[in-house]
């Protein structure tokens, strides 16, 4: 099923299943779901994969906002630990098939919840959104994003921005770059990438699969611009155009400036090759921060964040957020904890400490780190627009099939024209 997305006024990214909120009363929803469950609001099993690092130190945080909001409420950590997600992922699979579901789940807002929607496992929590005075603290483009038809499926914990392009002014220095330019165009930024290449440097690291389809979606997004990135998954723009051609086109190029041992490697090692000169640029999302400041990395001094060449004025948004499952145990320990996420305390807590910044756009940037509030700026005056690698713009399913394409060509598997076609089928074929 195809879901339309528009600029400024985007229309979901979520199919839908006509579920409703039962009001934490153990009744059926209209769809015939069963929701029974304790309702007393006695405990709430949160599932998550934040067991370590930043993600860990967020979830504290939450957990201690949640405590002082909620303390009669028993919070269990329900955190898997493992692939990035795909250990809990699998888990949770499970355990929706044996009918045993956690209170509650973390999911990427978008549509990496299809899934679960089409498969009747989530209740709708847009009733939640007017209870706790949310369509005001979101901002508009979000709020299109998560809803199709009335429903909403889950409520963001947080924000992360995809289009970011970390540099190492060092060595930019050393090569003559000025560290503090910025890209009007990838054309631009290509000229530079030539003369670190020519000068023995690594210009660009990247790493495993969905790192380059991370660096895909934002070549995709600076040639095409947001209305057309936005048509690619709402089918509006056609993935065999000669635009789209171009675009590839430049991904084979930026491709071209990476790391030869890029598939043995993941983000945090790519990233590291930034932070000990090793390689000039990477793109990744804005988690990579933490990597930076952790190893007493100064922004604007040792190292530089800015959007992705020819993407300055939008925002690339992924989300961690939580669900309400149709047969939570516990319905109102999850609505108690669903209500600690959204509001304006619990999501300070949580992204200072993440490194992330709040979906809310009501937060005090005054709380937050130097990159934090740029990011924050950017996300309450751009246009925001799905990401494809991080399960908002496409079904799992799709995005797979993307990736596969994507490997293949980076591979040498595939020709370019093998590329497009590939890519038009996975799409095509949801």
């Amino acid at each position: 099923m195809r879901v339309t997305h528009k600029t400024g006024s985007m229309v979901a990214g979520v199919a839908v299943a006509a579920l409703t909120l039962g009001a934490c009363s153990g009744s059926s929803n209209d769809s015939g779901g069963d929701s029974s469950g304790g309702g007393a609001g006695e405990q709430v099993e949160v599932f998550t994969w934040w067991a370590a690092g930043s993600e860990k130190a967020g979830l504290d945080a939450l957990v201690n906002v949640f405590e002082e909001q909620h303390p009669d409420i028993e919070f269990v950590n329900g955190a898997v630990a493992g692939g990035a997600g795909s250990a809990a992922k699998d888990l949770l699979q499970s355990r929706l098939q044996a009918n045993d579901p956690p209170d509650t789940f973390q999911a990427h807002a978008g549509m990496e919840l299809l899934d679960y929607i089409n498969a009747a496992q989530l209740q709708d929590v847009s009733p939640l959104y007017d209870e706790f005075n949310l369509r005001e603290a979101f901002p508009a483009d979000l709020m299109d994003l998560l809803t199709h038809d009335g429903q909403i499926y889950s409520i963001p914990s947080n924000v992360h921005r995809a289009n970011v392009l970390w540099a190492n002014s060092g060595v930019l220095e050393e090569n003559g770059i000025d560290p503090n330019a910025t890209y009007a165009s990838l054309d631009d930024w290509f000229a530079d990438l030539d003369a670190l290449q020519e000068a023995g440097v690594t210009p660009l690291s990247v790493a495993t699969a969905w790192t380059q389809v991370h660096l895909l979606e934002t070549i995709l997004l600076a040639d095409l611009g947001a209305d057309a990135y936005n048509g690619l998954w709402d089918g509006s723009t056609d993935w065999e155009g000669a635009d789209v051609s171009a675009a590839l086109e430049d991904f084979e190029q930026a491709m071209s400036y990476t790391n030869t041992d890029r598939d043995g490697l993941d983000w945090p090692e790519a990233t590291q090759m930034v932070i000990d000169g090793n390689a000039a640029f990477n793109v990744m999302g804005d988690w990579a921060v933490a990597a930076f400041e952790e190893q007493g990395q100064e922004l604007g001094t040792d190292f530089t964040a800015n959007p992705v060449p020819g993407t300055d004025g939008v925002f690339d948004f992924l989300a961690d957020s939580f669900t309400l499952p149709v047969g939570a145990p516990d319905e109102e320990g999850a609505r108690a904890w669903l209500e600690t996420v959204s509001s304006a305390e619990g999501q300070t807590a949580f992204n200072v400490a993440k490194g992330s910044i709040p979906a809310r756009v009501d937060a005090d940037p005054a709380d937050f780190s130097a990159y934090q509030q740029t990011a924050m700026e950017s996300y309450g005056q751009d246009t925001i627009v799905p990401s494809l690698a991080h399960g908002a713009a496409v079904p799992v399913a799709e995005l797979n099939a993307i990736t596969d394409a994507t490997s293949r060509f980076t591979s040498g598997a595939a020709d370019l024209s093998t590329f497009q076609s590939e890519l038009a089928a996975a799409v095509a074929a949801s």
